[in-house]
């Protein structure tokens, strides 16, 4: 039974070791990047789809993990989709890729826009209440 434990430990040392490499590569930054602010007061956050992959195998040659042959990669794919363009409150969507052909993927593009206006005018409508 311990034999059997030392096989496997060589394979799990191999898939531990790929997936904390993946960790590294991988993280929410990687989706939603950091903000950048211009001297003007707009904001661009760069958003991104990321990929990834991984495998990893072994085998043992003989009757002790001495002879244990593995082998493991990963890969990682980051396209760039859209910018959130944040001025004055408002924030906008601009897409990377070419404009939305579908009517669901253009109501998709305006719905961050859209909740800017409906937002501004219900605290329009609160200050003329309040005014009233």
């Amino acid at each position: 039974m311990e034999n059997s434990t030392e096989k496997k430990a060589p394979l799990s040392e191999l898939m531990d070791t790929t997936m904390s490499k993946i960790r590294e590569m991988v993280d929410s930054n990687s989706i939603i990047g950091e903000p950048i602010t211009t001297p003007d007061g707009v904001t661009v956050i760069p958003v991104s789809r990321v990929s990834f992959g991984f495998g990893s195998g072994g085998s043992d040659y003989g009757k002790t993990t001495e002879k244990f042959g593995g082998g493991g990669g990963a890969g990682v794919k980051i396209d760039p989709v859209a910018f959130l363009i944040i001025k004055d409150g408002i924030t906008r969507m601009m897409p990377v890729a070419v404009p939305a052909a579908a009517t669901v993927d253009r109501i998709l593009e305006l719905v961050p826009e859209l909740m800017d206006r409906v937002e501004n005018m219900i605290a329009k409508k609160k200050e003329e209440k309040e005014i009233f």
